[in-house]
Order: structure tokens, then C-alpha cells, then sequence
């Protein structure tokens, strides 16, 4: 097998070598199968599942309504996304150090993806032996047929992929409505085979070129790992020297280790590399090789675990494998996750306390301020009020900061569901009240029927 850093005539770059994955099956594909079904099964479902008059999870840009079932945000919700951005990142960083690419191995879209068009590839071409005879096989009818029912199944698949992204954006239904009338918009068109294309051409051409060579992750990862982090090794101690031998043979007394260098380690890896050349960043954590190694270690009857999951630490036998867990869950893991949990603990709390009003004071400039006919004075104000919540209510407004404040107009209002209303608010004042030429004043929104949507905004009030 080239390795990835292989060059031909001495040259700079590397010609690639189509890898052939076997399939391999095991308690981690079975993970792997779960998690693949999982993950798309919530992206493809989520825009058919109906809330009320509206899909349940919309991103309505036009609207500036963002929907998540019963949580409607806005705009000015997005500190949210930051909120959810430092989460990830913290995700990344305590699975990383805890047991290694954990997300590349199971939950990466590329991942998923990949796995998806591999499984049609194999139902389609066969096996990997007969996938390696076929791309040999000089082109004719039977080759066409086969690879244009690939294709076939490829693209529909993107192309699905593609609609579903933009379906997030554009109601399901209003989305088939355009395709059946033949009006669909440019940017739905684009995003659709934008999404659909590059997803065709990922999973389906460029796979672990991804992985090995555009994927960032794979460059810094590096620095998360240290020799106590969980991750897929060879066993060399217990393995070397690897060799051929019968099953009833004594490989021991011929000096052999458990490896019988069958290879199959090396088949079923998706990125083509050899576990057993110690830990590389191209290894994606799939954990397939375990698998394969477990079932040949089964067939020779050896024990179990010549590839697995552990530490370096415990290769190298510093701990023994059953200290394994408590040097994972050390002082740098466990700092991770308290810092996790803390943030995801104030994130929650942030959400629930959130108060879905939100309101905007704007003075009028026409008028600055005007005496009445009392001789009081008032100021005229323009109040944006939006109703974040997914019920209609009753505010009224009032306002203090100067004794004997009042509302002259616009005290009460009624706003719909999830809607903005633009209101005139008159305000007057005695003139022996006004001590300044501008005092600040607050204006109180409360919902009538609901305590907990109070809104405070702060203004002026000129004499």
C-alpha cells in the first residue's frame, strides 16, 4: 500500500491511490451504522415534521423569524449562536482529549456521508474484490450500466440532500409547490445544487482527500492529544514480529507475535492507512480496523484487542489497561468538561429566562418637546414593540422617572403573535416637575395577561 506521502519520480506531490474499503461489520460499525441513521434521520425528517400553521423547525430569513418548535428567536437573539458556538468548540476540545476524533469517526457530515455512498457503492459495484476487477475491466455495456446506476443513485441522493437543506429556509411545502409550477427562485437553485454538488462530490470522489488534506481538524488535533487521550492503537508489543502461520501452529515458539499480517486492518480502513504504523493524523477514529483485527483474533482464537482503544501510556505498559479510565479522566479532561457544563448550565438558564418582548424607543424629531393648554409639557415618542412570543397579548405602557408622569396616548396596545407594531406615545409632565432641560424617563411594557413579559426602555424627556 502507498502511503499518503508517497511521490512518484521523485516529484513534490503524491499521485493518489483510489482506495477500495471493505465492509467490515462489528459492535463499533454497528455504532457507527446507528449514528449515520441517527444524524440524517434528523436532518431529512425535521422539515416535514408540522408545528401548528408552520414547520416546526423554519429559518425565515425574509421574515427575520428563526423557528425551533416552539422557540421562535429573532435577530436579536443571536448572542444565542455565540453561546452555542462556544459550546461546540469546548465539545471539540473535551472529546478530542478525552478518546480522540470521536466526531470525525461517527458524527462528521463528511463521515456520514461518505458511509452513505460507500453502502451504495458496495450494493451496487459488490464487494471491494469485485469494485478493483471492475475499474479494471476495459469499459463496455455491463461496466456503463453498473457505474451509471452508481451515479444515478449519487446524485439523486445529493440532490435530495440539497433540497432538504434549502427546505430549512423555504417551507417543504411551498418548496415542492415551486419545483411542480417551475418557479423557483435563484438562490433556492443555487443552494440546492451548490449543496447537492459538493455533497456528490465529496462523499463520492474526494472522501478521505477531505479528511487528509482539507479538513483543518486534522492539523491541530495534535496538540489536544497527549499519551493518556483513549485512542485506536496497535498493540506492537503483543502483536510484533507479525508473520503468517497455520492456526494450530505455535507462532510463540517460532517467535512470533499475535499479528498474522492478514492485512484486513488495512482493507477496511476508509482512508487507506495501516493502524499498525502507530497513530497518524489520517486516522479518522472509525474504529473499523478494530473490528476487522477482533474477528480475525476470534478466527485464530487469540485473544481479543490486538488493535483497540487505549493510551499510549498503557501500550507502553505504564498503567495496566484496568487504570486505563482513571488516567483518561484526568485533571485536563475533567477542567474541559466543568468549563462545559458551566457554560451549558448559564446557556440554559440564559434561555429560559429569556423574555420574548423586546422593545425600541425612538424619539420624534419633528418635535422636540410642546406645551399644553394646562400648561404642562409633553414629548411625543415612536415605541417599536415586538411580540417574540407565539401568542397575541395586551400591553399597556406607562412611564416614570418625573413625578407625576402620564400617558396621554397610546397606553394600550395589542399585538399579535410573533409581530411588530410601531406605536405614537405621548407623554406630559407639570412644568414644576421639570427640574432639568432633559431628565431621563422609563417606560414600562407589560402584557396584561402574562407577568412575565415586562419590557423596560430607557429615554429623555425634554422641558
Amino acid at each position: 500500500m502507498t502511503t499518503p506521502d508517497a511521490t512518484q519520480d521523485g516529484g513534490l506531490y503524491a499521485t493518489r491511490q483510489k482506495i477500495y474499503p471493505r465492509e467490515i461489520g462489528g459492535r463499533f460499525q454497528r455504532l457507527r451504522v446507528i449514528a449515520v441513521f441517527v444524524l440524517l434521520g434528523i436532518y431529512y425528517i425535521l422539515p416535514w415534521i408540522p408545528w401548528g400553521e408552520r414547520q416546526a423547525v423554519l429559518f425565515d430569513l425574509p421574515a427575520r423569524k428563526f423557528h425551533i418548535f416552539a422557540l421562535t428567536l429573532w435577530p436579536q437573539d443571536f448572542y444565542f449562536l455565540t453561546w452555542l458556538l462556544v459550546i461546540a468548540a469546548l465539545s471539540l476540545f473535551f472529546f478530542t482529549a478525552l478518546a480522540g476524533r470521536l466526531f470525525c469517526g461517527y458524527a462528521c457530515p463528511q463521515t456520514v456521508y461518505t458511509q452513505i455512498f460507500m453502502w451504495i457503492e458496495n450494493w451496487v459495484e459488490g464487494d471491494r474484490n469485485a469494485r478493483i476487477k471492475l475499474d479494471k475491466a476495459p469499459l463496455d455495456i455491463r461496466k456503463l450500466r453498473i457505474k451509471g446506476t452508481k451515479h444515478l443513485i449519487w446524485g439523486l441522493l445529493s440532490l435530495w440532500t440539497g433540497f432538504t437543506l434549502v427546505s430549512y429556509f423555504t417551507p417543504v411545502d411551498e418548496l415542492i409547490n415551486n419545483i411542480r409550477t417551475g418557479n423557483l427562485g435563484p438562490w433556492e437553485i443555487f443552494w440546492i445544487f451548490f449543496y447537492g454538488g459538493f455533497t456528490y462530490l465529496f462523499a463520492g470522489f474526494m472522501r478521505e482527500q477531505v479528511c487528509k488534506y482539507m479538513c483543518p481538524y486534522a492539523r491541530f488535533q495534535s496538540v489536544m492529544f497527549d499519551p493518556d487521550t483513549l485512542v485506536i492503537t496497535y498493540d506492537y508489543q503483543r502483536g510484533e514480529p507479525r508473520g503468517g502461520r497455520r492456526k494450530e501452529a505455535d507462532y510463540k515458539a517460532a517467535g512470533l507475535g499475535d499479528c498474522v499480517d492478514c492485512g484486513i486492518c488495512v482493507q477496511v480502513c476508509p482512508t487507506g492507512i495501516d493502524i499498525r504504523n502507530g497513530l497518524q493524523y489520517m486516522c479518522i477514529g472509525c474504529a473499523a480496523c478494530i473490528d476487522a483485527c477482533d474477528q480475525v483474533m476470534e478466527k485464530m482464537a487469540y485473544p481479543k484487542g490486538l488493535i483497540r482503544y487505549s493510551t499510549e501510556n498503557a501500550i507502553e505498559g505504564k498503567y495496566a489497561d484496568k487504570e486505563i479510565l482513571k488516567h483518561v479522566f484526568r485533571p485536563r479532561t475533567l477542567f474541559y468538561s466543568a468549563i462545559l457544563v458551566g457554560i451549558f448550565v448559564a446557556f440554559l438558564i440564559t434561555l429560559a429566562q429569556r423574555v420574548p418582548l423586546r422593545v425600541d424607543v425612538i424619539r420624534d424629531r419633528l418635535t422636540l418637546s410642546r406645551e399644553t393648554p394646562a400648561g404642562g409639557i409633553e414629548n411625543i415618542y415612536r415605541l417599536q414593540i415586538i411580540n417574540m412570543d407565539g401568542r397575541p397579548h395586551q400591553y399597556t405602557i406607562a412611564a416614570k422617572g418625573i413625578d407625576g408622569l402620564k400617558v396621554t396616548s397610546g397606553e394600550r396596545v395589542e399585538i399579535p403573535a410573533l409581530g411588530t407594531v410601531n406605536l405614537n406615545v405621548t407623554l406630559e409632565a407639570a412644568r414644576q416637575s421639570i427640574t432639568r432641560p432633559t431628565q431621563p424617563v422609563v417606560f414600562e411594557i407589560r402584557a396584561e395577561d402574562d407577568e412575565r413579559l415586562v419590557r423596560e426602555a430607557k429615554s429623555s424627556f425634554l422641558k
